[in-house]
């Protein structure tokens, strides 16, 4: 169905978040009742991927309270709006905006689970990420284990992912710590977020290169960031739609700049962040990487150092490199952020 906040967004271009209690009544409150899980997809311009995972998900023996999308257009949603068992949003398009929008419509729950449109979590990953969050309410974020990335061979198919997730040996419940979540499959919960304002940033504009990271950071302040081995899931890393290489290539060099400024990014991790990403784009054009745009990405990483040079980089500057197309996907996938 599409959620009354669609209409909100429509209209006005914002949703209101949902009433908040005051902190007391809310923990004794949440103390006394299980937790509500929801999970949010931030989608653009893959109707056919978005419509695929949400059938799945419905399926699943464990389900959230609410399952929340948030597009930038109707259209990108299509076969999803008149359903009982999916709320649709609009919000303007870019990662960090679509996320902020699922945040407000989603402050009636207590845990929110992004995924990615084509992230297919296992039967248990509900459950295993609520029963973490329950035992553990000094956990703020926390992230799956990823049994397999398409992104690395050109793609998987639901039926492929299916078949990672039957065959792996169901894994023990082990939680550790992290320096951030994966935006693929993060779970956060919302009470600091309410109660301290935060937000994705959404000065890192379309695909919001390093989100995750910026996120993870910011909400560290206020809990842990772990890991969840054993809430397993399948990243399919179909490659419709997504982001031009110039841009990425930009992001991977300005985004850790930006961060390490607005001090969520260690100066340390980010230098060699930005030199992993440089090498690898290197050594793929080099070798001929036909999977990924290493010419496009390597362009834009010498443009980054270029404008840093001057003092002019900034994650906004890719919104000069042309006009996003319509079509345009929003995330790289987690194996691009790791490359």
């Amino acid at each position: 169905m599409t959620s009354p906040s669609a209409e909100a967004t429509r209209q006005d271009g914002r949703i209101g978040p949902a009433p908040v209690p005051c902190r007391a009544e809310a923990m004794a409150e949440r103390a006394n009742r299980p937790l509500r899980m929801a999970v949010g997809i931030a989608s653009a311009g893959r109707p056919s991927i978005l419509r695929e995972t949400i059938d799945y998900l419905t399926t699943l023996p464990d389900q959230p309270e609410r399952l929340i999308v948030c597009v930038p257009t109707i259209d990108d949603a299509a076969g999803l709006t008149e359903r009982l068992d999916v709320e649709v949003i609009v919000g303007s398009r870019g990662l960090t905006s679509q996320r902020n929008r699922i945040i407000q419509a989603a402050a009636d729950t207590d845990v929110l689970i992004f995924l990615d449109d084509d992230f297919i979590p296992a039967a248990t990953f509900l459950s295993r990420m609520a029963a973490v969050f329950a035992a553990n309410p000094d956990v703020a974020i926390a992230t799956g284990e990823v049994l397999a990335d398409g992104i690395l061979d050109g793609g998987l198919s639901m039926s492929n992912a299916l078949q990672v997730l039957e065959t792996a040996a169901e894994g023990a419940e082990q939680v550790t710590e992290v320096y951030n979540a994966y935006g693929c499959n993060m779970a956060v919960r919302l009470s600091p977020i309410l109660e301290h304002a935060l937000a994705f940033d959404e000065q890192l504009p379309l695909y919001g290169w390093l989100e995750d990271v910026d996120f993870s950071r910011s909400i560290a302040r206020y809990g842990r960031s772990v890991r969840v081995e054993g809430a397993r899931g399948v990243h399919l890393g179909v490659r419709s739609g997504r982001q031009p290489g110039r841009r990425l290539g930009y992001s991977q060099v300005a985004n850790p700049v930006y961060l390490i400024r607005k001090g969520t990014m260690s100066k340390g991790r980010a230098v060699a962040q930005i030199g992993r990403n440089i090498l690898a784009n290197t050594r793929g054009l080099l070798f001929n990487d036909r999977l990924i745009d290493r010419w496009g990405r390597l362009n834009g990483n010498l443009l980054a150092l270029s404008d840093l040079l001057v003092g002019r980089a900034s994650p906004s500057r890719i919104l000069e490199f042309g006009n996003p197309s319509p079509r345009e996907m929003p995330s790289p996938s987690i194996a691009t952020k790791r490359r």
